[in-house]
């Protein structure tokens, strides 16, 4: 079994250990960009449409259906504060994909690709409109992106992705990708302009909030739904919300649901930022056209910049844990953050000295075919839309308008697709869960230290539809 870049290329532990000297648990977007508070529900309302869930997912349901039908009483439940969870805690990364990447969309829904293709650039370019036109201060920046190779055996991949791919993507060689960002891991890369923006996670969901408040929705924190009943009464501890339609925006967080109970699972993603970078360390790696940045392995890294030169370095451990839960304790996990640490000078050694100031986690609404997956309950009167995967940013706003053709009863294109009328296979319930997803992650792993050769585990998962690959 072979070795990878981050372990040949280990930094000194001193340096990694001073970098996380003084880091705080919290996240960075939230601290950065705090938002207006929201009244509890405390008494008993009546509505048209009741979306619960304030994040991305419900935010677009509300401020969508409000200009559709200015109209129609609107009313947004969050449990706690908007845009506290994944929506405040991911790493800005807007992306075109609706399938979670090129290789998985065509092995799923290979007969409606390019048409997922046309429908998620049709979708970035929504919501960059949208922002545009509501003067949305969410610091929206459309500057693509570049997939990066730190192993000879990804080389070929992307050199062979891009001979697939159109006129909006590029193959660099190793010159052309250090002219681009300076690593002494990459040896080529795969640059993207059109599909990949980057957002302010946290601004972009309370500007969104502001905005569905200036069209008229009416927005109550600290207010969790307990039951949806028949779908047109809500039981809140305080109050209940009859209503003649619900949107379920829940996504990570136990489904009111019982038949997608065991459809998503949590799993936990980490993330650390630095301290603002000096003109000169920004200069020593490059990095002038602010692309986000990702590699391209199983258990891959991604980062960016955020907009006063901070570097957001992310992902690599993907974290279940035994049953399922949510829970502010599992957010917390120093041998993640030193490994983190430990890839990120491996990637920038030139920046030996720079701290991070912020370190947290999330957890990330995963389902068995790795993107979301929609439906309705309770004759029509209840839909849903869940199952993300960590690519959600974007694809929650073709998700809000999923749900409300399905609460209309609309046939559109959207309702078509056999990504909105087909569900992923369920997860098994514990134990088994708990051991087939931390053998995946295992597999992957190997496959990793393996020039990417998946083993026999990981191809049984992808003959019956429940293979991951990243």
């Amino acid at each position: 079994m072979g070795s990878t870049v981050f372990e040949r290329m280990r930094p000194d532990a001193s340096v990694v250990d001073r970098s996380l000297v003084g880091t705080r648990q919290t996240p960075f977007w939230i601290e950065d960009a705090p938002g207006d508070p929201y009244p509890e529900l405390t008494a008993d309302l009546a509505c048209d449409l009741a979306v619960v869930g304030g994040g991305y997912s419900g935010l677009w349901t509300a401020l969508l259906a409000k200009r559709e039908n200015p109209g129609a009483r609107v009313v947004l439940l969050e449990g706690k504060r908007v845009g506290w969870a994944a929506s405040g805690r991911n790493g800005g990364f807007c992306e075109a994909s609706l399938t979670h990447g090129d290789e998985n969309g065509l092995r799923r829904f290979p007969d409606e690709f390019d048409r997922l293709q046309r429908l998620g650039l049709q979708n970035l370019d929504e919501i960059e409109a949208t922002i545009a036109e509501l003067q949305l201060d969410a610091e929206f920046e459309r500057n693509g992106a570049i997939d990066i190779a730190t192993e000879p055996h990804q080389v070929e991949w992307l050199r062979n992705a891009a001979d697939e791919a159109g006129d909006d993507v590029t193959f660099l060689d190793e010159a052309a990708v250090q002219r681009e960002v300076h690593s002494p891991t990459y040896l080529a890369g795969l640059r993207r302009t059109r599909d990949s923006a980057l957002v302010h996670p946290a601004k972009l969901a309370r500007a969104l909030a502001r905005a569905c408040v200036a069209a008229g929705v009416e927005i109550f924190e600290h207010s969790p739904v307990d039951s949806i009943g028949d779908g047109s009464v809500l039981t809140m501890p305080r109050g209940r919300v009859r209503t003649d339609r619900t949107a379920l925006a829940t996504n990570v967080f136990p489904s009111l649901l019982k038949r997608n109970r065991l459809a998503t699972v949590p799993v936990y993603d980490y993330v650390l930022m630095t301290e603002p970078l000096t003109d000169s360390q920004l200069a020593s790696i490059g990095w002038q056209g602010r692309q986000g940045l990702g590699d391209s392995a199983n258990q891959f890294h991604y980062y960016r910049l955020s907009a006063d030169n901070c570097i957001l370095f992310g992902g690599y451990d993907a974290i279940y844990h035994y049953g399922g839960r949510v829970r502010s304790e599992y957010e917390d996990r120093p041998a993640t953050f030193h490994r983190l640490a430990g890839h990120f000078f491996t990637t920038f050694p030139q920046l030996d000295g720079v701290r991070f100031s912020h370190k947290w986690a999330g957890a990330i609404d995963t389902c068995s075919r790795f993107c979301a997956f929609f439906g309705t309950a309770r004759g029509g009167r209840v839909a849903y839309a869940t199952g993300y995967t960590g690519l959600g940013v974007a694809a929650t706003h073709l998700g809000a308008q999923v749900m409300l053709d399905l609460l209309a009863g609309r046939s559109t294109e959207r309702t078509q697709l056999e990504l909105v009328r087909s569900r992923p296979l369920p997860f098994p319930p514990e134990p088994v869960a708990s051991v087939g997803i931390n053998l995946t992650r295992w597999s992957l792993d190997r496959a990793d230290h393996a020039e990417g050769r998946r083993n026999l585990f990981l191809k049984s998962l992808d003959a019956v539809g429940l293979g991951f690959d990243s």
